[in-house]
């Protein structure tokens, strides 16, 4: 019997984009930048500016990705990563058909995206994720040096970037990441949503159809 996983808390906000910042392809080095992003750059604090249309158009290829998560019958998240205006990777949410606790949407997109570049380093590109990434993709957001991640829906679960922890404001950090947060956030969380209210609902019949297996009368069997 497959593990179901625990249903991520979507919050259910207003969409409010935050700021874009241009990726900083240079910033290969393993040096400290000199001045690590505020908090304003993250786009919990509220900032004004609109989402932009290219910002639309990678987020709905990542929505497009985890609707293949939910055809697998996983959790539907999906990720695309992107160098310049060019998706160089894919990633959908997989861990129970992987048998691997870290076959998220992002891991997956930074692992083919390395092997594509022959590098995992991969300064300058963006990662677009329908999900607020938690601390482990965070992780490995940061060891890949990338420049800017845009989320969807945020995670008040598990998310690290300002949801529970802000793995990206910490100073102390080698590599600083710029995040943008609740782009698409609303279509992001129904698909969540959705995916986990058809979930209960097969749960509940079951349960249902169980319950009136038990409780036929059972017809003796010739013998």
């Amino acid at each position: 019997m497959s593990v179901v996983p625990d249903e991520p808390h979507v919050a259910d906000t207003s969409e409010g984009p935050g700021a874009c910042a241009s990726p900083n392809a240079s910033d290969a080095s393993d040096t400290p930048n000199e001045a690590a992003p505020s908090a304003a750059s993250h786009a919990f604090t509220g900032n004004p500016e609109p989402v932009s249309e290219r910002d639309l158009h990678f987020m709905t290829l990542a929505l497009a990705a985890a609707d293949e998560a939910r055809a697998a019958g996983e959790v539907p998240v999906g990720a695309v990563l992107v160098c310049g205006d060019e998706v160089i990777a894919t990633g959908f949410n997989h861990p129970i058909g992987a048998h691997d606790p870290s076959a998220h949407a992002e891991m997956v997109a930074l692992r083919a995206a390395a092997a594509s570049q022959r590098n995992y380093r991969l300064p300058g590109c963006e990662l677009y994720v329908t999900l607020e990434p938690c601390l482990m993709c965070a992780g490995a957001i940061m060891h890949a040096r990338i420049a800017r991640v845009v989320f969807g829906a945020r995670d008040p679960k598990t998310g690290a970037c300002g949801s529970v922890v802000d793995a990206f404001a910490n100073t102390q950090l080698n590599h600083h990441t710029t995040v943008t947060g609740g782009v698409l956030e609303h279509a992001c969380g129904d698909a969540l949503r959705s995916f986990f209210a058809e979930r209960r609902r097969a749960s509940r019949e079951a349960r249902a159809a169980a319950a009136a297996t038990a409780q036929a009368p059972h017809t003796d069997l010739p013998s």
